[in-house]
């Protein structure tokens, strides 16, 4: 099953410009479902074509058979060839290289930028987006839960790591939707911290923050836990019970009509109140689509107003330099004005190894 959106984008321009040109991964699978390496999609007012090379054109033929979509090859096309008959191409700005814009700009046509027009439309999730994120979810909580009993100390960070994702892949992801964080001991107090050779100790925390993909839409995911208890985590354990109560809250209180700014501030002022306000250094929340971080944001800034069926995430956590860090994450969207997670499976209390 496949699903196109090109003529979707293109009325979406309302009449702003003669054709549509993407030649990003993630826009050309919004446009098309399909992202071939070093391809191009371009809409117009007679349809979308798709422009491969001959390592995808043959699946590409089959793909889209009865569809809006026509693969075409690229082979001896150059972007004027393609766009030259056009006076103004609507194009990502966000996504285009300086190099390529002046590439476009030398063919003659006026460039318009798109970004607007395809974020309004990315934003908002249909019911097969939704069941495609929901999917990427289930994988990532079963492949977690697959590998609590993996767990063994002494192994290192990659070693786990790579455990997490084979599970992810054996369970029917098609690749991960970033690189892994997979944080032993004080290395969680980085909330961004690069997996390594660090080994595995008893009473160690672990943080591991991961997400896979299925047809192009990613799930993304945190959970903290203890690798057994050496009665040395008494704060730690104190401010795990805060962050889960702020995750939750914001569960509980934020609805559509809210700002991503008004959200924030639920678990924001949460953790201020118990005294971990400095100790939250992110926002509470990103878009999350095609893309792991896209629109809309959930942070302190942002004014954006929140609306059903957009999915973003919902991790508060708190990070003490040297120490500790906690994140608890979860994919969430917005049903009926209130959010409903896409993470069930997995018991977010603290889990004791």
């Amino acid at each position: 099953m496949i699903q196109t959106n090109g003529k979707k984008i293109f009325e979406s321009l309302q009449g702003n410009a003669d054709a549509l040109y993407v030649n990003c991964g993630c826009l050309m699978r919004y446009a098309t479902g399909f992202a071939p390496e070093d391809g191009a999609v371009v809409v117009d007012k007679d349809g979308v074509t798709l422009y491969t090379d001959s390592r995808y054109i043959e699946a590409a033929e089959k793909l889209f058979a009865g569809t809006e979509v026509t693969p075409t090859l690229w082979s001896g096309k150059t972007k004027a060839d393609i766009l030259k008959k056009y006076k103004t191409v609507a194009v990502s700005f966000q996504e285009t290289s300086h190099a390529e814009f002046l590439q476009l700009k030398e063919i003659g046509v006026e460039l318009q930028n798109a970004d607007e027009p395809l974020s309004a439309l990315m934003e908002k999730k249909n019911e097969w987006e939704l069941s495609r994120i929901e999917k990427a979810c289930e994988i990532a909580e079963d492949a977690f839960l697959m590998l609590l009993p993996q767990i063994k100390e002494g192994m290192t960070e990659t070693e786990v790591a790579a455990l997490l994702e084979y599970n992810m892949r054996k369970l029917g992801a098609q690749g991960l939707a970033f690189e892994t964080i997979m944080a032993f001991g004080a290395h969680a107090a980085v909330p961004h911290h690069e997996t390594g050779d660090a080994k595995l100790r008893f009473g160690d925390e672990i943080l591991i923050d991961f997400g896979c993909k299925v047809d192009g839409y990613c799930s993304d995911i945190t959970r903290t836990f203890l690798f057994g208890d050496d009665n040395k985590h008494e704060e730690f354990k104190k401010a795990y019970a805060h962050v889960l109560r702020a995750h939750e809250l914001a569960k509980e209180k934020i609805t559509s009509g809210m700002t991503g700014k008004q959200a924030d501030a639920v678990a924001r002022e949460y953790l201020k109140e118990h005294g971990y306000g400095e100790l939250f250094t992110h926002s509470l929340g990103h878009g999350i689509g095609l893309n792991v971080h896209e629109k809309p944001a959930v942070s302190p800034r942002s004014e954006k107003v929140l609306e059903d069926t957009m999915v973003f995430s919902d991790e508060p956590g708190v990070y003490k330099a040297g120490e500790y860090g906690i994140r608890i994450e979860d994919t969430v969207t917005l049903k009926e004005g209130k959010v409903k997670s896409f993470m069930s499976k997995t018991d977010k209390t603290l889990i004791i190894l």
